[in-house]
């Protein structure tokens, strides 16, 4: 019996030996192979996130232009072009050891003037630099591959503020003598990362190559990167669902299709990659406005909005309500306390009576033009919504689309607009993400996604003053909740909901999401399987 049971058990040992070597070979990243197709639903004004953070560039800066480190899920600090760090006990100094070797992709070596030299620009002319380097007072290039920050005041923040997307490091040859704003690096980027720019055809694509020089070897693992702009909801949907393209994300689909598409087997749906950056969804007023410059209208149209409907209707439930400037998954910061204006029809039209502000013969009171972010997917939805609830108070509204650099001139540099429905990330913390939309030394003309409403409260710029520099945890949680509860009387906007993102990506593609920006990290983790 023995010898039997032996040969029938070696078989299927060797059988089962071959099978663990076949999914062995399946996990694991081919050397170099394939072409991964990233699905963008609006084209970006440029490649670089040296002065504009909006999500299309934020989707493609990164596979150029590195940062100093990359962070994990759970917003540990892990190397990039800085391989280690230092922060003094007096968090007044941070020093960094540069990656040695590397090369921009034009041949030249990559050192720490650059980074002195890109640090310096983003506190100039990044729209969120300016708060996150306020403290930075000089910077220190004691050798090649060395770099210190001096600060004035300590920023608790700061070491979580050096991603890829949030602080480019860009080359100092390159950009130096010229106008920043438009150089053509912003265009053409040169940079130290994985994928190295070939060509951009406005309307339809953006295609990278491996960059066989990369520093992190044999990374990365697909020959090319090519981004896809496809701006219609209904032809991406469709582009995931043939393969015509691999990945997208922030939910690049209509939500309408979500359930459908989560039956198709050859889809995968990730919720990973969106813990550097809590959005919220909010409604900007216009505070140089002729009506609402004005309080009590303000206030009119925060008692008409309902925001559980807004959830359900405009986002299909994907998210959480949110009453505060900063997002719930920001757990520590958050406020949870509803809005003092709740919903509530009667007094809004009360409160539009007593304005001066009374019905016309056709019912409505005044007109405004209400202009929505076209990046964001829920924009013309959530418009609508508006115009629909604003109507019933008397508010006749005329929804204005535009694309995404006539929207960002409009709202931010012509300043031609009464209110507009935004995005804004909070990132990873609100100095960084939230104080740029309420501080009022951060209205800068011509700057996209600061302070757009024209907010000035000297208290507000107190309290976010105090909570840049406070190294109390307790104490700067306490600073925030009370800069929530001022803006919540004061309402220069409404916060609406946070919502909740999704990658949607092809089962051929592995590892896209590896780190806590996802696929707006550089993307050399990512393989696909070609069988």
């Amino acid at each position: 019996m023995r010898p039997n049971l032996r040969s029938r058990a070696l078989p299927a040992a060797l059988a089962t030996l071959l099978l663990s070597l076949q999914l062995l070979a399946q996990a694991a990243p081919p050397q170099h192979q394939g072409t991964l197709t990233l699905l963008l639903p609006s084209e970006p004004s440029a490649l670089v996130t040296i002065n504009n953070v909006a999500t299309p560039i934020l989707s493609v800066s990164a596979k150029v232009t590195e940062g100093l480190l990359k962070y994990d899920e759970d917003m540990t600090p892990q190397p990039q072009l800085a391989t280690r760090w230092t922060i003094s006990p007096d968090g007044l100094t941070y020093t960094f050891a540069l990656r040695q070797g590397v090369k921009w992709h034009d041949g030249q070596g990559f050192s720490s003037a650059d980074v002195a030299y890109s640090i310096e620009l983003l506190k100039k002319i990044h729209p969120r630099g300016r708060n996150t380097f306020a403290n930075l007072s000089s910077i220190g290039t004691p050798d090649r591959y060395t770099v210190v920050l001096h600060l004035s005041k300590p920023a608790p923040y700061l070491i979580r503020a050096l991603v890829a997307t949030e602080t480019p490091i860009v080359p100092r040859h390159v950009y130096e003598g010229t106008d920043p704003y438009s150089n053509p690096n912003n265009l053409a980027p040169i940079g130290t990362g994985p994928f190295r720019f070939k060509e951009w055809v406005r309307g339809s694509h953006i295609a990278y190559e491996r960059n066989p020089d990369y520093w992190d070897k044999p990374k990365p693992y697909v020959d090319r990167l090519i981004v896809r702009i496809v701006t219609d909801p209904a032809a991406a949907a469709a582009a995931l669902e043939t393969g015509t393209v691999d990945l997208g994300y922030r939910t690049p689909v209509p939500l309408a299709d979500l359930e459908r598409l989560r039956q198709l087997p050859s889809l995968r749906f990730v919720t990973r990659g969106n813990s550097y950056s809590h959005n919220v969804t909010r409604l900007e007023f216009n505070l140089d406005n002729e009506y609402f410059r004005r309080p009590e209208v303000r206030q009119a149209v925060a008692h008409a909005v309902d925001r559980e409907v807004i959830l359900k209707v405009v986002n299909y439930g994907y998210g959480k309500v949110s009453y505060s400037p900063i997002a719930p998954g920001l757990k520590a910061y958050h406020d949870p306390a509803p809005s003092p204006y709740p919903y509530d029809l009667k007094k809004a039209n009360a409160l539009l009576d007593a304005a001066g502000l009374p019905r016309h013969a056709d019912g409505t009171r005044f007109a405004v033009p209400l202009d929505f972010n076209p990046i964001a997917s829920d924009g013309e939805r959530l418009a609508n919504y508006l115009r629909v609830a604003l109507a019933r108070i008397g508010i006749a509204v005329t929804v204005r689309a535009q694309d995404p650099s006539a929207f960002i001139k409009r709202i931010y540099t012509d300043r031609d607009f009464a209110f507009t429905t935004n995005g804004a990330s909070n990132l990873f913390d609100p100095t960084v993400g939230v104080q740029r939309l309420y501080w009022s030394k951060n209205f800068v003309k011509g700057v996209p996604f600061s302070n757009g409403t024209h907010y000035n409260s000297a208290v507000v710029d107190k309290l976010l003053e105090a909570a840049a520099v406070e190294n109390d945890p307790v104490r700067r949680v306490q600073l925030f909740k009370q800069f929530q509860e001022v803006v919540a009387q004061d309402i220069p906007d409404l916060n609406l909901f946070e919502p909740e993102f999704l990658t949607l990506a092809n089962q051929r593609v592995h590892e896209h999401s590896v780190t806590a920006d996802g696929v707006e990290g550089n993307l050399a983790d990512a393989w696909v399987d070609e069988h």
